[in-house]
């Protein structure tokens, strides 16, 4: 029999976590044939960064910082096209316009000219012919504010990073960001939500702190997936293992309950881990347990090729459409028939 139709998919994040997750959801999109296929793909991104090139730009024109932005719709693109190849392009030099990315120009550009960040993201992602909607997760001008275990109050997502200590409490400023009503939408009638993988509390966090996306999430009817990172984050999350992940998520977002936990259960190499200790990052448990719980965990090889420790984006994604349709067995709206 046919399939009636495809999932609505909502992906939540920011940094290269999140675009490595689209990167690999993007090939089941349009897709009723092969499994379960993706009818509507969404990213809900954060917009605190405020280092390198879109902490310039969001210093120098007063807008939203693009970078997560643009490689979440490069991720989406047509990866042999030409534009997603200039978006990627990164001017060199020693000029004003060295370290910046095309892509982050051009969104400034067309956000000079809409007058709305919003529009100008979803401008570019036509633009890109890209395969979903991308939505900052506010159009509030936010920043991340830190306390740290020494007392300290640190304002900024590039200060939090380079103090590399524990954080006591993580808050926005202002408090009170109002999302984007299609987001919201987005997440309320979304088959399945995932979160992360991504950096604790510059990546996953700032999404869900925004006012009304936990209540949101939690509300929505669709499957919950929280996705581990693969390492820790130096200072941030020393010595975190998965259940100290889910623990802090749920200090932020008690509401949410999460249906599944995706972790990656295989080993970094030995160079990995040395050249990674040396920066004071080491490798999330990998033998986690969360029975007590009473969520499960969903293991599986999820590790690319190469030096550096990243997401393998195809098996990523089919682990998270692998657990959506065990989880449509007992939901007959998202079954396959």
């Amino acid at each position: 029999m046919e399939r009636k139709r495809g999932l609505k998919l909502v992906a939540i994040g920011g940094g290269t976590g999140l675009s490595s997750l689209l990167a690999g959801l993007k090939s089941f999109v349009g897709k009723h044939n092969q499994g379960i296929g993706i009818d509507s793909l969404s990213a809900i991104v954060t917009v605190s960064d405020d280092g390198g090139s879109s902490g310039r730009l969001r210093e120098e024109l007063q807008m939203l910082p693009p970078g997560d932005i643009r490689n979440c719709m490069i991720a989406l693109s047509e990866d042999s096209t030409l534009l997603s190849r200039l978006f990627r392009y990164r001017f060199g030099g020693s000029g004003d316009l060295a370290g910046h990315s095309f892509g982050n120009l051009f969104l400034a550009a067309l956000t000079e000219v809409t007058g709305d960040f919003a529009e100008a993201v979803r401008l570019s992602s036509e633009v890109l012919a890209s395969k979903g909607h991308i939505y900052p997760a506010t159009i509030t001008d936010v920043h991340l504010v830190a306390e740290l275990d020494d007392g300290r109050e640190v304002l900024g997502e590039s200060q939090i990073t380079a103090a590399r200590r524990a954080i006591r409490r993580l808050r926005l400023e202002p408090e009170q960001c109002l999302p984007l009503p299609l987001a919201l939408t987005a997440i309320y009638e979304a088959d399945v939500i995932t979160v992360g993988p991504g950096s604790l509390y510059t990546s996953i966090l700032p999404n869900l702190l925004i006012s009304k996306v936990a209540q949101t999430i939690a509300d929505a009817h669709g499957m919950k997936i929280l996705i581990a990172n693969l390492m820790t984050q130096p200072g941030e999350t020393d010595g975190y293992d998965l259940r100290q992940h889910l623990n802090t998520v749920r200090s932020y977002a008690p509401e949410i309950k999460f249906d599944a936990v995706i972790v990656n259960n295989r080993s970094i190499s030995d160079e990995q881990a040395r050249v990674y200790a040396a920066d004071g990052a080491c490798q999330i448990d990998i033998d986690a347990n969360l029975d007590d719980q009473d969520i499960p965990v969903i293991g599986a090889d999820l590790l690319d090729e190469g030096n550096m420790v990243r997401h393998n984006s195809a098996q990523l994604a089919r682990v998270v459409l692998a657990c959506t349709e065990n989880f449509s067995r007992n939901r007959p709206e998202l079954a396959v028939v």
